[in-house]
């Protein structure tokens, strides 16, 4: 393999006044030179110098160099200094293809030559003011497309008071001006203003993007100096940077042009960090930006605003502004020129292809005919980077091998065999006692590890050749034995070869792949991985802190790889079902490795048993608990899916918690509903062990940590209590439902869930008979409430609950009650005022009446010893009487039994007797009522 060499193009004889250039050269130690611009075409040579006085000169490369005599020379010399020179042959519309130089003053005022080789050489097109005010001073400027770009600093009107410090910082402004190049002139448009009110920038032109850079040598603020912009104009948009975080801080549009309020948010993050500063930056042509920074790393700042670490200097070397260096990119190729040393090093994988040590200091710059090519002018001539195969007698620069002295493409292939050694260094890091890291370097040397090596070997023979040609063609040659082994090698490192190099693939693809691609990309990575993790027999922690990441960072894509996974199909009638696996059901409701922070909180469900108050805050303990956990706990599976069920599709939450709680009863993962129906918070049913807590407590605990609508969290709430099943869990469904007023859901709820046990029957009962007591709300639903008396309810058991639950007489009410309204009212006693809240025996009437009616009903539970035969027993011998007495007739008494009707009973004036005795007892009277 060859290695890298350079060879000499010119050693600018061919070049007017050759000689006075190479003079000028090599007076750079003397700081004589300000700036060197070469031509893209590689033809000009521009320098400006700072001594003996402010001066320009030319030199020009004639292609009939028997011309150059006769051409003019565009030397200037000027007292006002030169900020830049740039070239426009590319931004316009000229059709010679004529070089058109713009010379920029600090004063403002730009000059535009032309150079025809035909005709006289240089002339001067016309002379134009950039900035609208005589008294603005320019400080930089590049051309972008067809726009003149600078930045110019407007010092303060006389009248005004004296600015701060702060204020004397920030009087600069971006301008910028359209332009379009003529046979004759340049045409340039009005002057507008892209930003106001910033500091000093350096404005780099790069593709269709500007870059302003601040200027370490007028020492700007502290934090100004610690970022960046990068401004798109033809989106209009700007970019807020940092060397130290590699995504943008901030994207936004410029149509806001005041500089405080772009970046007034960004100075707050910024204030603890120290940034490195730039000390050296080059356009990379396509939008991004190469940057040397003074930690000694070469980064990328690529068009999307990602800042990537390409190449680290070895020491640790520390740049500063006073190393002379200069930064080219060269399609995959970088070069780095810092003092005397030039890096070439791979943009890929950021190797060093080659270290070359220079005789002298020399400029990195790019010829339009070769831009893969890294171009070097130096005081002896102009060279180019070629392989050492070229011929190179006139190489005037010796080598300095690295350790690589080759050039070899990157593929796949060569970046796995640096994995697979990074990873070795990783894995023996772990395992070894001493506390020296181990590197790539020293496991390469003396032998010291060789698996990776035999690995890396077999990575890059899969890659290269492919294993069948290569078995093959081994086979003819004899190889055959030799192949065996291998065989069964590559047979059992298949899966493992092609996982690697599909990551490589998609690697590549979130590189250099769009928008779209992209985000389909990241989809299908999110889908595989959720299905492997949920479809894992055990989670560990890292797996579920990573599970738990993947839902944080692609919410979206986590939620439909959580539906494709548990293959949920919602048929929308209120049915959602799922064809899972029960392995991945069981990886669902686990209950974690530990003690989550939902799952261990302790809940309160229903309170005391006959706690019948409406102002049950079921959440407080909760809320309390979440809020002091550990907020980078990792949730569990269930309460992770159950978040992404709420923020995509709330109103499954019920329905995804009924089907969770269904594949548990299937899964045998824990107790049927049945088996713990009554398992109060601190009795039985096992619910104080945290690795049994019910799956509705789970989400319940979720949902109120999530803190949603008040409203919505209050239906949804009821919905999961009720799904749930569970009698204290319906209890508080309707307690809130009764909190809400929702009288004709509650009767709805009790009802249906009425049938499920006589206990939750008597418990429902109960509660609304003493919701009866207090209001008049459910008078339209009474028909309905008496139907679900339970059976052993009597008519002292009903009397008793209601004059336990009336309001007291000295609790102001809506209306009166009687005895409170018979001095201040003129209604007759017993009857009270129409309007009053006060229960009445006219409204307990059919309640009452259908209880006396039960009672007087004979026991059916001892129905079929109590049933006579199916033919009547003989009849007794009738035997004369010996005092000629009536003989009494037995059918007659059957006759008279018979006629006595349980709607007789009802009315008797004994059993009404008995129920006014009950009433007097209570010592409080209910009113009378003629309804």
């Amino acid at each position: 393999m060859a290695g890298l060499v350079l060879k000499q193009l010119s050693d600018f004889g061919d070049f007017s006044h050759g000689k006075e250039l190479t003079e000028i050269l090599s007076l750079n130690n003397n700081e004589q030179i300000n700036s060197v611009r070469m031509s893209p075409d590689g033809r000009h040579i521009h320098v400006v110098l700072r001594k003996p006085k402010v001066s320009l000169v030319t030199f020009d490369k004639y292609e009939r160099p028997q011309l150059a005599p006769n051409q003019k020379k565009l030397d200037l010399c000027v007292n006002v200094p030169i900020v830049d020179i740039f070239y426009l042959e590319h931004h316009g519309g000229s059709s010679s293809g004529a070089a058109v130089v713009a010379v920029v003053y600090e004063s403002g005022k730009v000059e535009f030559w032309k150079f025809q080789e035909c005709k006289s050489g240089w002339h001067l097109l016309q002379t134009s003011q950039l900035c609208n005010s005589p008294r603005a001073r320019v400080v930089s400027v590049c051309a972008c497309s067809n726009l003149i770009i600078w930045c110019e600093e407007r010092p303060p009107s006389e009248s005004s008071p004296v600015p701060s410090a702060t204020r004397n910082k920030l009087r600069y402004c971006v301008c910028r001006r359209d332009f379009e190049v003529k046979e004759t002139a340049v045409n340039l448009g009005g002057v507008k203003i892209a930003l106001h009110n910033n500091p000093d920038f350096t404005v780099v032109s790069s593709g269709e993007y500007v870059h302003l850079l601040p200027d370490l040598k007028s020492k700007p603020l502290l934090n100004i100096s610690k970022f960046f912009l990068s401004w798109s104009p033809r989106y209009d948009s700007f970019t807020v940077s940092t060397t130290c975080k590699n995504i943008p801080l901030k994207k936004l549009s410029a149509k806001e042009s005041d500089f405080m309020k772009l970046v007034i948010d960004c100075l707050g993050y910024l204030s603890p960090l120290e940034p490195p500063e730039i000390c050296s930056f080059s356009p990379t042509a396509c939008g991004g930006l190469l940057l040397l920074l003074s930690t000694g790393w070469l980064c990328l700042l690529q068009k999307d605003g990602v800042l990537r670490q390409v190449y680290k200097l070895e020491d640790n070397c520390l740049v500063n502004y006073s190393t002379h260096t200069s930064l080219g990119m060269y399609e995959d190729t970088l070069a780095l020129l810092m003092g005397q040393n030039l890096h070439l090093i791979d943009l890929n994988c950021g190797r060093e292809l080659e270290k070359i040590v220079l005789m002298s200091e020399a400029l990195l710059y790019t010829d339009r005919a070769d831009m893969c090519t890294p171009h070097l002018l130096s005081e002896t001539g102009l060279f180019v980077v070629v392989s050492r195969g070229t011929d190179s007698r006139d190489c005037s620069f010796r080598i300095k091998s690295p350790g690589f002295s080759t050039v070899e493409s990157i593929h796949p292939g060569a970046l796995l065999v640096e994995a697979v050694f990074e990873e070795a260094c990783k894995y023996y890091q772990q395992r070894s006692l001493s506390s020296t890291p181990l590197t790539v370097d020293s496991l390469k040397k003396g032998g010291r590890f060789q698996a990776p090596i035999s690995l890396a070997s077999i990575l890059f023979s899969y890659l290269c050749t492919g294993f069948k040609q290569k078995g093959a063609q081994l086979s003819q040659n004899g190889g055959g034995g030799c192949i065996a082994g291998q065989d069964k090698l590559m047979g059992s490192l298949e899966a493992e070869l092609k996982a690697l190099v599909s990551l490589e693939e998609v690697k590549g693809t979130l590189v250099r792949g769009s928008v779209k691609e992209v985000e389909a990309v990241c989809e299908s990575l999110v889908e595989k991985e959720v299905l492997r993790l949920l479809s894992s027999p055990e989670l560990d922690k890292e797996a579920l802190l990573y599970l738990n990441s993947i839902f944080s960072i692609f919410p979206s894509e986590g939620w439909k790889a959580a539906h494709s996974a548990l293959q949920l199909h919602y048929n929308g009638e209120g049915f959602l079902s799922s064809r899972a696996p029960p392995d991945v059901w069981k990886t669902v409701l686990s209950a974690g490795l530990s003690s989550s922070p939902v799952a261990s909180l302790s809940l309160t469900n229903g309170g005391p048993k006959h706690n019948y108050s409406l102002k049950v805050d079921y959440f407080t303990n909760c809320k309390a608990k979440s809020t002091s956990s550990t907020s980078s706990a990792a949730l569990p599976v269930f309460e992770l899916l159950c978040r992404s069920v709420f923020h995509f599709q709330p109103s499954w939450l019920p329905r995804f918690l009924e089907l969770a709680q269904k594949e548990q009863g299937s899964t045998g993962l824990g107790l049927g509903l049945a088996a713990s129906s009554w398992s109060f918070s601190g009795g039985r049913g096992g619910d104080c062990n945290e690795s049994n807590v019910p799956l509705y407590k789970r989400a319940l605990c979720l949902l109120s940590s999530l803190n949603p609508d008040r409203d919505q969290q209050q239906d949804l709430e009821v919905e999961l209590l009720l799904v749930s099943g569970r009698p204290n869990a319906i209890l508080q469904a309707l307690r809130i439902l009764m909190s809400k007023k929702q009288w004709y859901r509650v009767t709805q709820v009790a009802q249906k869930c009425c049938k499920q046990s006589p206990l939750l029957n008597k418990e429902i009962f109960t509660i609304l008979l003493c919701e009866v007591a207090h209001h008049r709300d459910l008078d339209p639903y009474l028909d309905l409430l008496w139907t679900l008396c339970p059976e052993d309810f009597t008519v002292t058991t009903i009397l008793n609950l209601v004059l336990k639950n009336l309001p007291s007489l000295n609790t102001p009410s809506h209306s009166s009650s009687f005895l409170a309204s018979s001095s201040t009212s003129s209604t007759p006693a017993p009857f009270t005022d129409p309007h009053s809240t006060q229960l009445t025996i006219g409204l307990l009437k059919p309640l009452l009446r259908k209880v006396l009616q039960r009672e007087t009903k004979p026991s059916q539970r001892y129905v079929d010893i109590l049933q006579s035969p199916s033919f009547p027993p003989p009849a007794l011998p009738r035997q004369p009487t010996e005092r000629g007495g009536s003989v009494t007739d037995p059918r007659a008494d059957s006759d008279l039994c018979n006629n006595i009707t349980p709607a007789l009973l009802a009315e008797t004036p004994e059993q009404q007797t008995c129920t006014q005795t009950a009433i007097q007892r209570q010592r409080v009277a209910l009113p009378a009522n003629t309804v």
